[in-house]
């Protein structure tokens, strides 16, 4: 069973969400790997076996860890025997036909009905024996290659899911760096209507009351630059968004990286908006929550 991890082209991301099989026939059975992947925080792997096939585990648990980084990852494995063929099929179909006439005569004596019962349904029930307790060295073999063709197939799901998931990422830090640009030229205008507003007051209080205390003055035009000044904010969303776009290009498991530069997206832009001296300031910083917040559900969904 393969252990190596699949390289990573550049740019390639993966989604953690995927579904794949495999299956075949061995020994007398037939068997069938079925994985599916969701999100998750780490590499969580959860295995459901045949009771007695525990032998198993631990190279499956080890190919799938070799495999991936992060996500939820559930894996089958459903067992059944292979039907004979031919005039063997045909002695059990009458065999099988035997025992349902007998029990229809038995449940006629007593009164009781018994509904039709389909061709395949006899052959299936005379057919029917229980799967050996443990696998024989081959068949271990033959499992053992199957869930490594399952985990290809996982990880061809999880890539092509990834590819979709980039292109809608890179949507969302395009806009975020689109709005932050905004949010800018919308910053400046409030600066100057804020100074002519300001300018006009003191005026106004000049006639009235004479003389201010130029050191007072001085102070109270540095708090209302203070706490209206936002570039330091949308400097960083600009930054945050460089990063972002980075780490798209780089691609890899980048999904924990991505996670965190959103917190640090909505963390500027909760701050634009409490500093917004203006209407149409916070109307954009209300954007950008917005923006933001569906960049980082996308996010999560990355490995």
């Amino acid at each position: 069973m393969s252990r190596l991890r699949a390289a990573a082209q550049p740019g390639e991301t993966q989604s953690m969400t995927g579904f794949a099989a495999a299956e075949g026939e061995a020994g007398g059975l037939r068997w069938r790997w079925e994985l599916r992947s969701v999100n998750g925080r780490g590499l969580e792997i959860r295995l459901r076996l045949p009771h007695g096939w525990d032998s198993l585990e631990p190279d499956v648990r080890a190919a799938a860890q070799a495999r991936f980084e992060r996500g939820s990852l559930m894996a089958s494995l459903n067992l059944a025997p292979v039907a004979a063929g031919g005039a063997a099929e045909g002695e059990e179909f009458a065999r099988a036909a035997r025992r349902v006439a007998a029990a229809r005569k038995a449940l006629e004596a007593l009164g009781l009905p018994l509904a039709p019962v389909a061709a395949e349904a006899l052959l299936a029930l005379e057919t029917q024996r229980p799967v050996e307790a443990a696998p024989s060295p081959a068949l271990t073999q033959a499992l053992r290659i199957g869930f490594d063709d399952a985990l290809q197939g996982l990880a061809a799901a999880r890539k092509a899911e990834g590819a979709r998931l980039k292109t809608t990422l890179a949507g969302h830090v395009a806009t975020v760096a689109r709005l932050a640009a905004k949010a800018e030229a919308e910053a400046a205008e409030a600066g100057l209507a804020a100074a002519a507003t300001l300018r006009t007051q003191v005026e106004a209080l000049m006639e009235t009351r004479g003389e201010l205390d130029p050191a007072r003055l001085a102070q109270e035009l540095a708090l209302l630059a203070v706490k209206s000044d936002v570039r330091e904010e949308i400097d960083r969303l600009r930054a945050h968004a460089a990063a972002a776009e980075a780490l798209l290009e780089q691609g890899g498991a980048v999904g924990r990286k991505l996670d965190f530069l959103a917190q640090e997206f909505n963390r500027e832009a909760n701050t634009l908006c409490a500093k917004s001296p203006s209407l149409e300031l916070t109307r954009t910083g209300l954007d950008l929550k917005l923006a933001i917040d569906q960049l980082r559900e996308q996010a999560q969904n990355l490995e």
